[in-house]
């Protein structure tokens, strides 16, 4: 896939000029996570639902021989009924040593953002929890909402997934 060579080759981008997030899409918006977070992108394949688990924890897959609990994060941030599609793709995270998986939309691209490119995050009263954001990358007339994924899945309800994939 051309975007894992992509993602191999911006390691040598821009020496420290600017944080490198991978884009994806929910919905009609443009999110990022930090690059270097990002395992490999895998195309979508059906998982294993566990029974209990909260609807956004989709299940688990076999990932060369570990099993690594998947959360759909269109379910997660309450962004209607998710359709998966050829373009739906498997994030896998390193967060912490731990390995899991992130069902987005979309993945686009690697951008470098410089610090002057991040807005902090507005203070916003809907679904999504701003805490979970480190702010707002704008290039042209792009936005793309930075999230903190190590915030986001080491909050208290992603600890389920701990005790789901033991």
């Amino acid at each position: 896939m051309s975007l894992t060579a992509n993602l191999m080759k911006t390691g040598d981008a821009k020496d420290g000029a600017g944080s490198e997030f991978l884009a994806f899409t929910l919905g009609s918006e443009e999110y990022g996570i930090d690059i270097l977070k990002v395992q490999e992108i895998r195309g979508y394949e059906a998982v294993t639902r566990i029974a209990n688990a909260p609807e956004f924890i989709k299940g688990v897959i076999n990932l060369r021989g570990i099993i690594i609990p998947v959360v759909d994060m269109r379910i997660k941030f309450n962004l209607g009924t998710p359709t998966y599609d050829q373009f739906t793709v498997v994030i896998i995270l390193n967060i912490g040593g731990r390995i899991m998986g992130m069902v987005v939309d979309s993945v686009s691209d690697v951008t470098t953002l410089s610090p002057d490119q991040i807005k902090p995050a507005p203070e916003m009263g809907s679904a999504f929890n701003s805490d979970y954001m480190i702010g707002l990358g704008t290039i042209d007339e792009r936005m793309l909402i930075l999230v903190d994924i190590d915030k986001l899945m080491s909050s208290g309800e992603m600890g389920l997934i701990d005790k789901m994939a033991a």
